[in-house]
């Protein structure tokens, strides 16, 4: 499937993308040149791979759960420019 003029117009305003008229030639050189490469793709043999569920075989480290110094409302209340019976006072923003 070949790319032209009219193609890389509609791409464009489907994509939301403002491509100027000096460079909707040069863009359909660009995608003409990746569908060739896409073409390349099909002839590699790939009968024989065994498909990846993940690029990143290795697994995540867990940090351990450990019990920290919470439960400290009053020193975090501190902070707020307004509180009230242990919570934030915000404005009021829905009528």
């Amino acid at each position: 499937m070949a790319i032209d003029t009219n193609m890389v117009k509609k791409i464009a305003f489907l994509s939301r993308l403002r491509v100027s008229e000096d460079k909707i030639a040069d863009t359909e050189k660009e995608f003409n040149n990746i569908l060739k490469w896409i073409e390349q793709l099909k002839d590699v043999d790939t009968a024989n791979v065994e498909p990846l569920e993940s690029v990143n075989e290795e697994a995540l480290r867990l940090r351990e759960d450990v019990v920290d110094d919470g439960n400290q409302r009053d020193a975090v209340l501190a902070n707020a420019p307004d509180a009230e019976y242990g919570y934030f006072v915000v404005p009021k923003v829905v009528e």
